[in-house]
């Protein structure tokens, strides 16, 4: 039995009560997981059908904001998947993109990285440690975690044989720590996310161990280190801008973090919790003059904040609903958004021009797993929208989707207010539980999907 059979069982287990919904759309989803087989797909409408966005209740005391799904009879979207790729190393857990690369790591201790974007293998990394949880690029440095609960950076410069040199490794040894088991820099557990400020030269790094460490790259120093979240940290971005700092954790916060004036050490800024669900991505989306946080939590929402320009605050916008199971991976590019889930999905989603509303162009099918991460890059962006985007799962493929996002159709999309208010009033709500009850098992005793 493969895991959309078993899925598709255990939902069945689940009772989800029936209800009464007034939006329409949709239409037939092609599937795409044979290893290099190009299969195009018919564009897909701006929202799929009541069976594929089950509209899930919100807790009576959170006073959110729903962002309307809005239907349109345009074809705004074209999509097909140019490459699937498959080795035999265990689950993939983080991609990261260069110019000219892509790497991948997973829980082998080699980082394989393939040629953009027809994604031909030119080699690997071989690391000392494997379960490379972590990765991230910035021009000729790449970041990758491990293991060992150390942090290995590698120069990645082009080179007729592609021979990576490493430039060191996070803690360094110390002679004063040499009969000790590990340094008290270093973390003490899995080594989840990263995030680099390039201005500051600064390197975030969250971990299992519930706290956040700031690495100097030039001095190869921990120069601060806190306790950020009660569970585990999940993701960390940055806003260059003003340096924040958001991270989240499996407590089911989203927290902002500045770094003090002068200083190397970080202070609380604000803490974003409506929620008990545990949030595992973040993304932040900065174009047109706006700021938004969008975070991916394990009920399979969306929840996003706009900051505001005068205060610097972040308010809560509302929320995109439609994943099935949690939300594991986001990416934002531009007005577009890209979701990867539990329920072996990825979700497009693009916010209006001027407002927050979203809408969800297509749900791209073609794994058999969960949708552990994602990466996007942007080949053109004319009249239409054009962008490569590569996907990792737990059936331990790696694929890689063209989507063409074509102009939205202004007079469809400009529809009252009132109308939504509308189709919302028509649908019946009763409590119904979101995540699969075998994939939560296998969370509680192993976290399955970290």
């Amino acid at each position: 039995m493969d895991l959309r059979s078993f899925t598709d069982e255990e939902r069945k287990n689940i009772n989800i009560p029936r209800r009464v919904v007034s939006y329409s759309g949709g239409g037939a989803q092609s599937n795409s997981s044979e290893p290099n087989i190009i299969q195009f797909s018919s564009p897909r409408p701006s929202s799929a059908s009541a069976t594929s966005i089950p509209l899930h209740p919100m807790s009576p005391e959170t006073p959110w904001a729903l962002s309307p799904i809005r239907t349109s009879p345009s074809q705004p979207l074209l999509y097909h998947c140019i490459a699937s790729l498959h080795r035999r190393e265990g689950n993939i857990f983080s991609i990261a993109l260069t110019k000219d690369f892509l790497f991948t790591g997973s829980e082998s201790r080699r980082i394989h990285v393939w040629k953009q974007p027809d994604c031909t293998e030119i080699g690997y990394i071989r690391a000392s440690s494997g379960q490379v949880r972590a990765l991230l690029s910035y021009g000729r440095m790449l970041f990758t975690t491990h293991s060992d609960c150390k942090i290995r950076i590698w120069n990645v410069s082009i080179t007729e044989n592609f021979r990576p040199k490493k430039i060191t490794t996070l803690p360094q040894r110390n002679p004063f720590y040499m009969f000790s088991r590990k340094s008290n820099s270093q973390h003490k557990n899995i080594i989840s996310c990263l995030a680099y400020n390039h201005e500051e030269k600064l390197l975030y790094t969250g971990s299992w161990d519930k706290t956040v460490k700031a690495w100097n790259v030039s001095d190869r120093q921990c120069v601060d280190s806190f306790v950020a979240h009660d569970g585990h940290v999940n993701a960390i971005v940055i806003n260059e801008q003003d340096g924040c700092v958001f991270t989240c954790s499996s407590d089911g916060s989203v927290k902002i973090w500045r770094r003090v004036f002068g200083e190397n050490s970080h202070i609380l800024t604000m803490t974003l919790k409506f929620q008990l669900s545990p949030v595992n991505a973040l993304a932040l989306n900065m174009s047109a003059g706006t700021c938004l946080l969008y975070s991916g939590s394990s009920d399979g929402l969306i929840n996003f904040w706009e900051k505001e320009k005068l205060s610097g605050r972040y308010n809560h916008g509302g929320f995109l609903q439609g994943h099935h199971f949690a939300v594991l991976c986001l990416v934002a590019v531009g007005d577009i958004v890209f979701s990867g889930s539990e329920d072996s999905t990825i979700r497009i989603w693009r916010r209006e021009e001027g407002n927050c509303l979203h809408s969800c162009l297509s749900v791209v099918e073609g794994h058999h797993g969960p949708v552990r991460c994602l990466a996007a890059s942007l080949e053109s962006d004319n009249l239409v929208k054009c962008l490569l985007i590569y996907s990792a799962s737990f059936d331990q493929t790696l694929k890689v989707w063209r989507v063409k996002i074509y102009p939205a159709d202004k007079d469809n999309l400009e529809e009252p207010l009132k109308s939504d208010q509308q189709h919302r009033e028509t649908v019946e709500f009763e409590m119904s539980p979101v995540l699969s009850p075998s994939w939560v098992e296998k969370k509680l005793q192993g976290d399955h999907f970290q």
